[in-house]
């Protein structure tokens, strides 16, 4: 919804503001992290994601994120049979071919990716429980963004 905001400056009404609420709830090209919280919310943009934990926690992984997408792309039934002919050939064909059969229908690679990310995750969640790790973790989060202040001066010269 787009608005404007007048103001009146002598015998004419001027405008002033504008607000439009699909601009406000844009983003702009970029990584950006959004808080939702009660009473409020924030965003930070041009965030930088953090791929060094990710390579990190991708290699640790490797087990189970190997695991969560073969679950995650196991074949699934697409619906359910409607009639019952079709139930009967259904079950002629597990019958037949076995229970694996059953299964139709591949899930996404965005699903299986998103398994492989969920993964990644708890097995991060994981390793940063232990305080040396987390430690280690908080030096080399400050170690890089005083290479990028070394860097953002060096360049600014």
């Amino acid at each position: 919804m787009k608005k404007i905001y007048y103001e009146k400056v002598g015998r004419k009404y001027v405008p002033v503001a504008e607000y439009d609420s699909t601009y406000l709830d844009s983003f702009p090209k970029g990584c950006h992290l959004v808080m939702v919280y009660p009473g409020g919310s924030s965003r930070r943009f041009n965030v930088d994601p953090d791929y060094a934990s990710l390579i990190a926690a991708g290699r640790i992984a490797e087990d189970a994120i190997s695991e969560a997408i073969r679950k995650a792309s196991d074949l699934r039934p697409k619906s359910a049979p409607i009639t019952p002919g079709q139930r009967a050939a259904w079950d002629k064909l597990v019958e037949e071919l076995g229970e694996e059969a059953r299964c139709l229908e591949w899930p996404s690679a965005r699903e299986a990716c998103e398994a492989a990310v969920k993964a990644m995750q708890a097995e991060a969640e994981k390793l940063i429980t232990h305080e040396s790790v987390r430690k280690a973790y908080e030096h080399f989060l400050l170690t890089v963004e005083l290479c990028k202040e070394h860097n953002d001066e060096h360049n600014n010269i």
